[in-house]
């Protein structure tokens, strides 16, 4: 019972979350694969994964170590394997990122039937024609040849265009929504040659792009005059025109869903119930040997602290502490996901006051997340001597070394931006403190000539931000008639 309370009181929101989200993504990856060839390549590496998963649960160590290099390698593999798939599945989410890609409105119910009933004429004047209904898939680059066409469904233009003088006859027509939009295509042939009756050319051409992407393709046998139908990997000799339309209307409502109402939706939920089932357990199996972690680590980094709180126009004079030693305490999986460069001691919380004085470090001064604890701050006390700074506008003096060149002279000499924004001792008097610029060097001059310079400052100014603005010095000229003595 008591191992059961610690694991709910260490549950977090985000760990829910956690699961919800890869259960989605197991869920998706199961349905994608449910039925296609490749999933058998799927199952047996969800084997070895369930032999990993065990390993690193009872810490089998030599186990764990060489599993982790055969996925290492393995990688490379599944891209090889599944390279069709893969570029299948990312076309079908930019599909969805296009709020579901091209429409079939404008598909009626008749267009079924003259499909229907086209495929019957030909199968009983033994024509052969490949007709294929496109799916959500982008087929451009599963098409060889053929000729563009746009034209509304009928069954005398589809007789035409499959008739035996006709030149495109021997390869498919595609249709997209009620149009006829190519025909003459050829096809990709099936890499399973001979499957499920896929014998004839036609037939291994359309259970080669049934393999490739969603669309339906409807197969007329010449020598038979029988229909078939191919899609998801699948093609099967159909017993009727009857059929054929049954399976037209269902292609035609899954591309083009009606209106979800109340009891749509308990469809939807109710369908593909053990892969839901096997998608959340696991997710759940998963978070608990990679996520789940009940033993609490602690380590140490050093923390630099942040000395310079404009808010109050305080800066912590040297000599100061510049940075500490902290404790943290969490799951291994926590600090896995902890940016060591981001931990910082901010003091602003501190209660700073003007001149020297003790300040207590606590947990709440350092930066961490959420599921880290702050177990220690070593030292737990540090002195600093604190001088208040004011705000004050400074304008630059441009300084200069050597002579213009002879028969020119400096007209104008201005500084880009005039004055700088700075903080100074409160004690210190603004109309005493001078920041110039590097001198610029006039001997250089043989024209208007602007220069980026550095700025000479005090070492009691302080810059917001710590950050020096760039400064660019303008000298204007003029040239002197007769070439004369030299202006300063």
């Amino acid at each position: 019972m008591q191992p059961l309370l610690t694991f709910v009181n260490n549950l977090r929101i985000q760990d829910v979350l956690d699961v919800i989200i890869i259960s989605l993504m197991i869920y998706f990856l199961l349905v994608w694969f449910k039925n296609r060839a490749s999933r058998f390549v799927l199952i047996g590496l969800s084997v070895v994964g369930a032999v990993y998963v065990t390993a690193r649960f009872f810490q089998l160590y030599l186990t764990t170590v060489v599993l982790q290099g055969f996925f290492a390698i393995l990688i490379f593999v599944l891209v090889v394997i599944f390279q069709e798939d893969l570029r299948r599945l990312f076309e079908r989410l930019a599909i969805i990122g296009r709020f579901g890609g091209q429409s079939t409105a404008g598909t009626k119910r008749g267009d079924t039937e003259i499909l229907a009933a086209t495929a019957a004429n030909l199968g009983r004047n033994h024509i052969g024609a490949i007709i294929v209904l496109k799916g959500k898939d982008p087929l451009e680059r599963h098409l060889g040849s053929g000729t563009a066409l746009d034209g509304l469904i009928s069954q005398e233009l589809l007789e035409s265009l499959f008739d035996p003088h006709s030149p495109g006859h021997d390869g498919a027509v595609i249709i997209t929504g009620n149009r006829i939009t190519h025909f003459g295509c050829h096809l990709p042939l099936s890499t399973n040659m001979g499957r499920n009756g896929a014998t004839g050319l036609r037939h291994t051409a359309a259970l080669g792009l049934a393999e490739r992407a969603d669309a339906l393709c409807i197969v007329v046998s010449e020598e038979r005059g029988s229909i078939s139908l191919a899609r998801n990997e699948k093609i099967r000799v159909l017993s009727s025109g009857l059929e054929l339309r049954n399976e037209l209307e269902k292609f035609y409502r899954e591309l083009a869903p009606e209106k979800r109402t109340a009891s749509r939706i308990s469809l939807e939920l109710r369908k593909n119930t053990r892969e839901k089932i096997i998608a959340v357990a696991l997710a759940c199996i998963l978070w608990v040997t990679f996520g789940y972690q009940k033993e609490t680590v602690r380590r140490e980094y050093l923390v630099p602290i942040e000395h310079l709180d404009f808010s109050r126009h305080f800066v912590l004079e040297e000599p100061q502490t510049r940075e500490v030693k902290v404790i943290l305490s969490g799951t291994t999986q926590a600090f896995q996901l902890l940016d060591s460069g981001s931990l910082k001691i901010s003091l602003k919380k501190a209660g700073i006051r003007e001149g020297r004085q003790s300040i207590v470090l606590t947990s709440d001064m350092v930066r961490t997340p959420s599921n880290i604890n702050v177990a220690a701050i070593i030292p737990p006390e540090i002195t600093v001597t604190a001088t208040r700074y004011l705000p004050v506008s400074i304008p630059l003096e441009v300084t200069t070394t050597g002579k213009p060149p002879r028969g020119i002279a400096v007209q104008k000499i201005s500084v880009d931006p005039a004055a700088v924004r700075v903080f100074i001792p409160g004690v210190a008097v603004p109309g005493k403190i001078k920041i110039q610029t590097e001198p610029v060097d006039l001997a250089r001059l043989s024209e208007q000539t602007s220069f980026d310079v550095t700025l000479r400052y005090p070492p009691n100014v302080k810059f917001p931000d710590d950050k020096v603005p760039s400064t660019v010095v303008t000298v204007k000229i003029r040239k002197k008639a007769g070439g004369g003595d030299q202006d300063r």
